[in-house]
């Protein structure tokens, strides 16, 4: 939360890096919600981005149910990839996404679903814009292509590399055989794990 007043911590922090205690927060608190309440503050809500939420433990599970019960709490948005699988800190505690079933009753679930050929389309042709990489329609349907079989990051991954070699070909923009020579170049994390598979033998165990 922003507080527009410079003055609010500053009779609790001194000039040197300390611990902000339990006690320390509920005292600013108590100021912070005293400015509002006369109207000398303005809350401005927000915003925290936790991804990868099941690598949080119970005691960060814990500490963040705690802090969003708060007046002045951001909203907070999880972002995770994870189905059922145990939640860190505990022993056997398996549950949703790996975060705490009283956590999980207290949010709301946004349903996503896969991109389409379009959509990933639309995204790296905004991505090569923004890195000032020209590409032609052809590479940018390739690479659509690529994302749909294997994965959106790995396609994003090939724009770079791909107009490296583009340059080295003498040409100003990605071409569909710079990107089917820098795939072959490097494989996405599905093809890799299944040469692992396939050559087991051959690496070190």
């Amino acid at each position: 939360a922003v507080v527009s007043t410079q003055s609010t911590g500053g009779q609790f922090m001194k000039q040197k890096k300390t611990e902000i205690t339990d006690k320390l927060r509920k005292e600013i608190n108590k100021v912070v919600n005293k400015y509002i309440d006369q109207g000398i503050a303005e809350l401005v809500p927000g915003v925290l981005f936790i991804d990868e939420v099941h690598m949080l433990d119970l005691e960060c599970f814990t500490y963040l149910h705690q802090a969003l019960e708060s007046t002045i709490s951001p909203i907070v948005i999880f972002a995770t990839n994870r189905g059922h699988c145990t939640i860190k800190g505990s022993d056997d505690i398996v549950s949703p996404h790996g975060m705490p079933l009283d956590l999980l009753d207290r949010i709301m679930i946004i349903r996503t679903s896969p991109y389409a050929l379009e959509e990933m389309i639309q995204i790296l042709k905004i991505r090569a814009q923004t890195e000032g990489i020209a590409i032609d329609e052809d590479s940018l349907q390739c690479l659509g292509d690529i994302g749909v079989k294997t994965t959106l990051r790995y396609a994003v991954q090939l724009l770079t590399p791909s107009y490296l070699l583009s340059k080295v070909n003498g040409r100003d923009a990605i071409h569909k055989e710079d990107v089917e020579e820098i795939r072959d170049l490097f494989h996405d994390a599905k093809t890799s794990a299944r040469v692992l598979t396939t050559d087991k033998d051959k690496y070190l165990h």
